[in-house]
Order: C-alpha cells, then sequence, then structure tokens
C-alpha cells in the first residue's frame, strides 16, 4: 500500500494519507469477514476449534497475521491467519464439509459486497467521504473473494476444488498442495518487478469486472 503510492506522497501527502488509510481499512474490514466466516461454518458443523482459540470473533487483531499485515502495509496485498479446521470433527463427509467452510470465507466477501452495492447505486445522495470508504470496501471484498476462489494452496479455492473433485482426481490434486505457495509468490512476484506483465491481475481484474457489473452495474477496474 505505501510503496504503491509513493508518488501520490510526493504530490498531496494529504490524499496519500487518506488514499492509504482508507485502504487498509477497507482491507481489514474484508479479511477480518472472511476469516470470521470460516470460524461461524465451522462451528455450526461441529468443530469449536476455532472457537477455542479465540477466531469466532469479529476483532480484526485475532485474525492478523505478521507478515501478512506488514505486506498489507508495504504493497497493499496480504493475508489474516488461517482459521485452523479438523475436517473430522464436521457433521457430514469430511471432504464435502471442509470445502464448504472453505467457501464461507469468500462467499462472505461477495455478499458484503452486494450489501454495499445498494448505496452505491444511489451515491448522488451520499456524502463524498461516505462514497469513498464504501466503494473502497466494495472493490477490496471482491478483490479478497475472487483472489482466494483461485484453486492453488493454501487458497480457500484449493479446498473447494478437492471437495468437488472425484476421489481419485482429488487425491492427484491434493499431491500440488506443498508447491502452492511457491508458485503463488512466484506469480505475484512477478507482477511487482517485471514491467508490463501480471499474470494474476490478469486473472483477477476480468471476474472482478463482471460481479462489479452484476452488482453495481458498471465495470470498476479500466
Amino acid at each position: 500500500m505505501l510503496l504503491l503510492n509513493l508518488d501520490l506522497l510526493a504530490r498531496d501527502p494529504s490524499r496519500f494519507l487518506v488514499v492509504v488509510g482508507l485502504g487498509l481499512v477497507a482491507l481489514l474490514l474484508a479479511i477480518t469477514i472472511h476469516e470470521f466466516s470460516h470460524a461461524l461454518l465451522a462451528h455450526r458443523l461441529g468443530d469449536h476449534t476455532a472457537h477455542r482459540l479465540g477466531r469466532l470473533t469479529l476483532n480484526p487483531l485475532a485474525h492478523l497475521d505478521p507478515v501478512g499485515t506488514v505486506l498489507l502495509l508495504l504493497v497493499g496485498f496480504g493475508w489474516g491467519r488461517p482459521v485452523p479446521v479438523n475436517a473430522y470433527a464436521l457433521k457430514g463427509n469430511p471432504k464435502t464439509s471442509m470445502a464448504l467452510v472453505a467457501l464461507a470465507g469468500p462467499l462472505s466477501n461477495f455478499l458484503l459486497a452486494a450489501a454495499l452495492a445498494l448505496p452505491l447505486r444511489n451515491a448522488y445522495a451520499l456524502p463524498e467521504y461516505l462514497e469513498e470508504v464504501l466503494f473502497r470496501v466494495f472493490f477490496f471484498n471482491l478483490l479478497l473473494g475472487v483472489f482466494n476462489l483461485l484453486p492453488v494452496a493454501p487458497l480457500d479455492g484449493f479446498k473447494v476444488a478437492l471437495g468437488l473433485l472425484p476421489r481419485q482426481t482429488a487425491y492427484s490434486f491434493a499431491r500440488l498442495e506443498p508447491y502452492g505457495p511457491g508458485i503463488l509468490m512466484i506469480v505475484i512476484a512477478a507482477g511487482y518487478f517485471i514491467p508490463g506483465f501480471n499474470p494474476l491481475w490478469d486473472i483477477l481484474s476480468p471476474v472482478i469486472n463482471l460481479l462489479s457489473l452484476l452488482l453495481l452495474g458498471q465495470r470498476i477496474i479500466l
């Protein structure tokens, strides 16, 4: 976040503080809702691990990861602490129930974005500062939801895919899990260090624009 807006800091320091501050608030809200939803559904399905560890809360401090938080501050990209889930304590088929718990995080972000789209469609009636706050929370919830549905470990999409795939295919797919974080970091780093090449954004932006069209009636990424 800080590094991406250094040019703005030089031109307009007060605007820099607004942009960075609102961005961080929006990201923290999106991450908190996301992780809380994992914990809530796991609790409802019979696994109380997250509850015992104090993760069934909307307090952002309970969900912050040290490295993910530092990256949020620096580049506007990071993550929360994964919610611990015992698949075998969940009701029903462990594979399917785990997929549902994984899906709860991104789905909560989409639902919050949908709720925010209602006042944003009538933004002319909102004070300018409130419109900006709501828009940033809307955008970051779409971003976090779409990003986490990528079928790459340790993202939620990997667990969702395991729950949807046939048993033998899921076993084969699960073998890719150790390589997921490395693949993900390489793809993310490429967008920062190779000018004009951002494969992650090329994947995310069309989906974010599609959802924004459906919810808000307009694209939000040009």
